[in-house]
């Protein structure tokens, strides 16, 4: 069939059901995005790439299809690198689109070139270049295919000259793969395993929330066995958290209930995760990874199974299905041995761990360094961030989409957030990128705009994703709630200063003068300064109401005290020795011809 290169290349979209794009406008893409409109693709023209990234993966991920990013070849594309690399760790298939410098002038340094396949080689789950226009719809097709086998984002990169150009093409099918079920043997040793485990304990990770059916598997099988259920760092949706067996998320700032119940394991079925290290670091000083209990590690990636923790069965795999195949083959009596003593175990753990959780306020310092109670005292009136986070619980509606961001104060709370179903949990991940709370959620309204929508930032985070706030109040974008807990620090670098670097406090303060409600009203938004509790409540109940009523987006500043949480990287940090000393007299001037 006749057609132009940009008319198979959304014919081949459309082919796909990919109906959202992200980025900002450039000539590069304009003989694509012109017929975006007459195609149903919407194009969310962003304040900066990297937010649009992310926006497209806050979509993709609550809702679990497949959107677009893409932008000017050159500086727009490069300033997608951080959303890419954090999909990629988030293990969300998107379809990143990099028009490329033309063909007839690329390798001369012209205007916006830049080696757009060696840039992100590193980021993507597949990546493959168009060589002939007449190719365009076989690769597009491949990519996407590719992205949705990996679950990760997957390049397509095509010289901008061979747009507009008249093809004789036909559109394929979407190339499907069905999802595996496990190694036969693998499986039925691992069902063997957990027959005879007296004390099994299962870790889910994200690949529970990405397969289908995988928390309503995963669940059956804790029945079968009452076997406590962890999940991984940034993974609190991965099980349902009004389960009386959810132990709670280990890791960082996570759940003693659930690290006390692992270290006692004797079995443990990692199911849809790569074990990743933030997954099973020490919390609260307590090393609770079982080194004598049998390790069962369940992910679809082959690479990512041994890699971290040492294992007794490998399992290449779905989540789901690999979790009902085991179910089918446990013997009569699994999960017998010492079932109501476990189950009692469960109850009186998580008892416990809930009640101090509610008793905790105050964040601690360690021996030697005195921050905390410092902030306390500067700031006695102030809120202490886990007061913030007792303020949102009381306000957020059970059924809500949280984005997270990066930093101290995210990380505070990340004890605190249950869900009843999976995809209700977006965090930047292991990547790590800061600014990625805003935009997170704007994609995830995008996608579920019946659904109320929370994110929350630290202030320096959301320094970063401030500018869309001159986006998203228009017409066409969905109304979202935005908290930012505002202390005026880089809380985590700062309670690293307090630990190793003699409270040398560089580049960790931020402006005093800056108010992020203030800026949110001048793009014609509705910012909110909340001081106390109280507040803080009563502000994020009438911004859902705005949100999901009024169509209102609201930025709420809850303004906290200073105090900081345990530093992230206790295991790669040490205090710093001098040497030869260091001198600003030892500085020489440069010289200029």
């Amino acid at each position: 069939m006749k057609m132009t290169t940009e008319e198979a290349f959304v014919k081949c979209l459309q082919r796909h059901g990919i109906e959202h794009a992200f980025g900002i406008i450039g000539s590069a893409m304009m003989p694509i995005s012109d017929i975006f409109p007459d195609a149903g693709i919407k194009f969310w023209d962003c304040a900066h790439e990297g937010s649009a990234g992310m926006m497209s993966d806050g979509y993709t991920r609550a809702t679990g299809k497949m959107s677009m990013m893409i932008a000017q070849n050159g500086p727009g594309i490069t300033n997608f690198v951080t959303a890419v690399k954090t999909a990629y760790w988030n293990h969300t298939p998107l379809l990143l689109v990099t028009p490329q410098a033309a063909n007839k002038t690329i390798g001369q340094g012209g205007f916006q070139e830049v080696e757009q396949m060696k840039l992100f080689e590193d980021m993507v789950s597949y990546q493959e270049e168009v060589r002939d226009p007449t190719r365009v719809a076989e690769v597009l097709t491949r990519v996407i295919s590719q992205a949705k086998r990996l679950s990760g984002p997957a390049q397509i990169n095509i010289p901008r000259d061979f747009w507009t150009q008249v093809v004789d093409i036909e559109i394929p099918d979407p190339i499907e793969f069905e999802a595996s079920p496990g190694g036969q043997n693998s499986v039925a040793e691992a069902a063997a395993i957990l027959s005879a485990a007296k004390n099994p304990v299962i870790l889910n990770g994200a690949g529970v929330v990405l397969s289908k059916g995988g928390l309503a598997a995963s669940q059956e099988l804790a029945e079968r066995l009452t076997a406590p259920v962890c999940v991984g760092y940034q993974h609190n949706d991965a099980f349902p958290g009004n389960h009386p067996l959810f132990a709670g998320p280990l890791g960082y700032n996570g759940s003693k209930a659930g690290m006390q119940l692992i270290s006692e394991a004797d079995v443990v079925l990692c199911l849809g995760t790569r074990l990743n290290p933030f997954s099973t670091l020490p919390g609260y000083g307590i090393d609770y990874w079982p080194t004598d209990a049998k390790i069962i590690q369940v992910d679809i990636n082959p690479d990512r199974i041994g890699l971290t923790k040492k294992v007794t069965v490998g399992i290449v795999g779905d989540a789901a299905k690999v979790a009902n195949g085991i179910l089918s083959q446990l013997a009569d009596d699994a999960g017998d041995a010492g079932r109501d003593a476990r189950k009692d175990k469960i109850a009186q753990t998580k008892s416990a761990w809930a009640q101090e959780l509610t008793s905790m306020t105050e964040e601690q310092d360690d021996p030697g360094t005195n921050w905390n109670e410092r902030a306390r005292a500067a700031k006695p009136d102030w809120m202490a961030p886990r007061m913030a986070w007792r303020a949102i619980q009381a306000a957020l509606p059970v059924e809500a989409i949280i984005s997270s961001d990066i930093g101290n104060n995210c990380a505070i709370g990340n004890a605190y957030p249950s869900f009843e179903e999976g995809r209700k949990y977006l965090a930047p991940g292991l990547f790590g990128p800061c600014g990625y709370g805003l935009p997170a959620i704007v994609g995830a309204k995008i996608g579920q705009p019946d659904v109320p929508v929370v994110g929350f930032a630290g202030d320096g985070a959301f320094g970063i994703a401030v500018n869309e706030l001159t986006a998203i109040g228009r017409g066409e974008w969905p109304a979202i709630t935005q908290i930012v807990f505002r202390n005026y620090q880089w809380g985590a670098e700062k309670r690293n200063s307090t630990l190793w670097f003699d409270d040398n406090f560089v580049g960790t303060e931020l402006d005093e003068q800056v108010s992020y409600a203030g800026i949110a009203n001048a793009c014609g938004l509705k910012g909110v300064v909340a001081r106390t509790q109280e507040e803080l409540t009563a502000a994020l109940n009438q911004a859902i109401k705005d949100q999901m009523e009024n169509g209102i987006t609201t930025l709420i500043e809850a303004m906290i005290n200073q105090e900081l949480g345990d530093p992230f990287r206790r295991d790669a940090m040490k205090k710093p020795v001098k040497v030869a000393g260091i001198s600003k007299d030892d500085m020489v001037p440069q010289t200029v011809a």
